[in-house]
């Protein structure tokens, strides 16, 4: 029987089409997912759309339309942009759908049944954009850490309890390492949440009417931070005054929140302590990834400085966009991505290291062979050292995604790339067919070359699934399965199929002349 694994993002907020700063969880999530599944791995990779609160009920009033069919819409869009980067979730929940609502209404009675959920009055600062409540010690120049201009509101509220659970949650914390990844953030929740008493939090509206309307008092909506959070259980069909389903049974707790970190004190201290109170185990692991600059600066609507999904692949393609994503943008610091820097990774590691590795072998192999090859391995150092490079890129690969280091995972295939580039280079192929004597060495060389390839194909599959297939489909092996990468040989006498263009080399000029181009028509 396989082992679960369930792993979540957290789910986009529906008041605006994303930009490739909020894709980016998403993406990588993907690549974590896949992995899992070639590993063997039950996977249950789950995302979906967060759809209430005052930001979308204002932007559809803008939009003269109501805010249901706004958020039919904007869904829609993210769940496009999730199928056109090639994302492979096996749920997607919307906070919209009745399901999700119904829960939802019943973890609260259930809550304030047992009075962890409170009546009172909350006087204070909110920010809109965030959908949150923000202390005073937290604005930095009137502004929140975000940079959004909060409100100041009163209003009757419930609250959650979250002083009660403090010391269980901080007790889980200190007993499971893993908890909170990395190790950054962990400390910086701690220190900057953990070390106090926390405050109660606000979890009902009056102010406005876009959100789920309570049984006890209907004119009190929940949303965003009991609203969202709980998707994780109820897209597992997880509701109180039920007993747990066999999705809930078979797939909770989660091995795996992937959540931005800009929402880490939601997800490490909110939820915890909602998951305390319902008496429900608690995941695993939360892993706060980092920002994607652009320019070095935070992507922001409201500045301009964005850079969204369908623009940058109609530029550059689905892979090239999923691999600066999942290799340039480090496991605990912020990344940057400008259109420069794509070009250049794509030009230098795609088209120049993978797919110069693959036009170059397969020409080799019809020109020196007719386009046979022959299984032959000898025993020189050269052939020695890339064949252990190939068996111990996934073993290596392996240690890091456990790490979630998925930048380094995938170097480890680029390395591996140009190690063969590199092994032409010093076998040169070119000598040893004009030598009769070594004819079989020419074999080697080629089998080698067609059986790393072969690796590459079934390692890349996971962070560039449509090139993985192209490449199997070029050397005429479909098999891209962990399983098949035990030994080094397997490949058979065949012949591969024609060599075709993996990667676009871009001309730098003429590509920023070309985005330019757009970006002015559209000013």
């Amino acid at each position: 029987m396989k082992k679960k694994y369930y792993i979540t993002t957290a789910i986009p907020y529906s008041s605006a089409i994303p930009h490739i700063g909020n894709v980016y969880e998403i993406i990588l999530t993907d690549a974590i997912a896949r992995f899992k599944r070639l590993e063997g791995y039950d996977v249950y990779f789950q995302t979906g759309t967060d759809e209430h609160g005052q930001k979308i009920e204002q932007n559809a009033k803008n939009n003269g339309i109501d805010p249901q069919t706004y958020v039919d819409y904007i869904s829609g869009e993210i769940r496009k942009i999730f199928d056109l980067v090639d994302i492979s979730y096996d749920s997607f929940v919307r906070t919209t759908d009745q399901r999700h609502v119904h829960s939802v209404q019943q973890i609260f009675e259930k809550l304030l049944a047992q009075g962890d959920i409170y009546l009172g009055q909350y006087e204070g600062w909110y920010s809109i954009s965030e959908e949150a409540f923000i202390n005073e010690k937290d604005l930095i120049d009137g502004k929140t850490p975000n940079g959004d201009i909060p409100i100041w509101m009163s209003e009757e509220a419930y609250f959650l309890r979250l002083s009660k659970y403090q010391q269980q949650l901080v007790d889980h914390i200190n007993k499971n390492p893993n908890f909170i990844m990395p190790e950054s953030r962990k400390n910086e929740m701690v220190k900057n949440f953990l070390e106090e008493p926390l405050l109660d939090i606000s979890i009902t509206r009056t102010a406005f009417d876009w959100g789920i309307p309570t049984i006890t008092n209907p004119k009190h909506v929940t949303y965003v931070w009991i609203d969202a959070l709980c998707n994780y259980i109820t897209g597992l069909d997880y509701s109180p005054e039920k007993e747990p389903g066999e999705l809930f049974k078979k797939y909770w707790p989660a091995d795996l929140h992937v959540v931005g970190k800009d929402v880490m004190r939601f997800h490490v201290i909110f939820w915890p302590i909602l998951l305390l109170a319902l008496g429900i185990e608690l995941p695993k692991t939360i892993f706060g990834h980092p920002w994607v600059l652009f320019n070095r600066n935070k992507m922001s609507k409201s500045t301009g400085n964005v850079m969204y999904t369908k623009e940058l692949v109609k530029y550059f393609g689905v892979d090239p966009v999923r691999y600066y994503c999942l290799h340039e943008i480090p496991y605990n610091q912020d990344g940057n991505m400008t259109y420069e820097l794509i070009i250049e990774r794509n030009n230098s590691d795609l088209a120049n290291t993978v797919g110069n590795l693959v036009n170059r072998t397969l020409g080799m192999i019809k020109k020196y062979r007719g386009g046979e090859i022959t299984k032959t391995i000898l025993d020189d150092e050269h052939s020695n050292e890339l064949r252990k490079e190939a068996l111990e890129a996934l073993p290596k690969m392996k240690k890091l995604m456990d790490e979630l280091k998925v930048g380094d995972a995938l170097e480890v295939v680029i390395a591996l790339a140009r190690s063969a580039n590199k092994y032409i280079d010093l076998m040169e192929p070119w000598k040893l067919n004009k030598d009769e004597s070594k004819q079989k060495e020419l074999d080697n060389l080629l089998y080698h070359l067609i059986e790393t390839i072969r690796f590459i194909s079934v390692l890349l599959n996971p962070y560039i699934p449509q090139t993985s297939e192209k490449i199997a489909n070029q050397i005429n092996y479909e098999d891209i399965s962990f399983e098949s990468l035990k030994e080094f040989g397997v490949y058979p006498n065949r012949r591969p199929n024609e060599a075709q263009v993996l990667f676009e080399r871009f001309d730098l000029d003429k590509k920023m002349d070309e985005i330019l181009s757009d970006r002015n028509e559209k000013n």
